[in-house]
């Protein structure tokens, strides 16, 4: 899935304030209660996902019921435009509605809405040895000031993809470091075999934050501190990962025109045959080798984004992918609890995966052969290092803003990386003294 964009983040609407547990709550007014009856209607808000052809949360409905006759499950469709949804869950949750018990909802959306109650914590419903199931990296996506407020549906992931039929034409290896990555672009270009040598999403948006969280992290830094209280995006691993980049536009491997690139820009100069590397989303695979639309298929590979030299491999992806929530406000809590395990059980996840073409997010499940065969890019999801971005801050939105405009900048020449961190750091610690989004 590719990632949101700001507006879709846009700063919740005005007079959101706390909401009240009065659903399904305990007799003191603590932890709202799971222990009335697991049966009766819940209804699911979520917007379609995987193939068009097939309604893949039609068959995990059905699925479900058969293995919970006390429980059926009504599918309300949400709108398919990640900004009205979330706009119409903000508007309808701070309203104290309850005609969804439980909905899906971007990866980036945690701390928001736990933040402003628009979610439930989970942490009293699902003991350790569950959060523990799930691919290593992914639980802090999920996680606010030390409170679960999601469970993760299906996973994105970033990958390297290269052409395997240069790399086999010039003898050199898939790299495993971006350095090395950077000398094999250079030489295939020498050679005449290709014009660009990598592309990835350069513009200025969420992708960049994307991008360049993964080079920081790979690089040995990070965007804001682990507690979400201090930027740490100015140092020298933020740097050295933006000199890099900056390096790679001003040789020639990168073209310039990729400080306007998005994920379509970046693919279609893949599928076009015009550049070797290319740093993108799970759907990248299946896209470069469809043949009548891709002048490179069947000779597209993917692997791991490569890390920097004297880091430990493979290189960090961030998490992409949604999670469903629970509606604070919600009258079925037994039910809704029983409901989100079942999500995440070993049957629910080899559905998104065979049937749905999403990366699961158990990590028993994605290592499973089986499901591995469903699709070439689950093996390497398998082996990927994820690395969350700083949506564990209820500034998220701001935060992000202030990664790619600054990092944007200094990509298109228009300021030194050291000033534009430096910016940047400022800008995010700003924003991380307001009240949220």
């Amino acid at each position: 899935m590719k990632p949101m964009t700001i507006r879709m983040m846009a700063v919740l609407a005005a007079g959101v304030t706390t909401l009240a547990l009065c659903t399904a709550c305990s007799s003191d007014g603590g932890t709202p209660s799971a222990d009335g009856p697991a049966s009766g209607m819940i209804t699911w808000f979520a917007n379609q996902f995987g193939p068009t052809t097939s309604d893949v949360r039609k068959t995990l409905i059905s699925a479900f019921e058969k293995s919970h006759p006390d429980i059926k499950v009504n599918l309300q469709q949400a709108p398919s435009d990640s900004d009205v949804f979330r706009s119409t869950l903000v508007t309808q949750i701070s309203g104290g509605s309850d005609s969804f018990d439980v909905y899906s909802g971007d990866v980036v959306w945690p701390a928001s809405f736990g933040k402003q109650s628009l979610a439930l914590p989970l942490n009293s419903y699902f003991d350790s040895s569950y959060w523990s199931t799930f691919s290593a990296g992914l639980v802090p996506s999920l996680t606010y000031e030390g409170k679960t407020y999601a469970v993760p549906l299906f996973l994105d992931n970033a990958f390297l993809f290269y052409r395997k039929d240069l790399l086999a034409k010039a003898n050199l290896p898939v790299p495993t470091t971006w350095e090395q990555l950077q000398s094999e672009a250079a030489a295939l270009q020498k050679a005449g075999h290709i014009k660009y040598g990598f592309a990835a999403q350069f513009a200025s948006y969420e992708g960049l934050t994307c991008n360049f969280a993964e080079f920081t992290a790979d690089a040995g830094g990070s965007l804001v501190n682990a507690d979400g209280t201090k930027a740490t995006i100015n140092s020298g691993a933020g740097v050295a990962a933006l000199s890099y980049l900056r390096g790679l536009i001003s040789a020639g491997i990168t073209p310039s025109a990729a400080t306007t690139f998005q994920e379509q820009q970046s693919q279609s100069l893949f599928t076009s045959g015009q550049v070797a590397f290319l740093r993108n989303w799970t759907y990248a695979y299946a896209d470069a080798n469809t043949a009548g639309t891709s002048q490179i298929a069947g000779n597209v590979g993917v692997t791991t984004l490569p890390t920097f030299a004297g880091q430990p491999g493979p290189g960090s992806s961030v998490t992409g992918g949604w999670n469903v929530y629970i509606n604070p406000h919600s009258r079925h809590l037994a039910a809704d609890v029983v409901f989100l395990k079942w999500l995440t059980s070993t049957e629910a996840q080899t559905i998104i995966a065979e049937k749905g073409g999403e990366i699961p997010s158990v990590a028993a499940v994605l290592a499973d052969k089986k499901v591995q065969a469903a699709n070439p890019a689950f093996p390497i999801a398998a082996k990927n290092k994820l690395s969350a971005r700083p949506s564990y801050v209820a500034q998220y939105a701001q935060v992000s803003e202030a990664v790619y405009n600054n990092v944007n900048a200094a990509l298109a020449g228009s300021v030194s990386p050291q000033a534009a961190l430096s910016a940047a750091n400022d800008q995010i610690d700003t924003a991380l003294t307001k009240g949220g989004l």
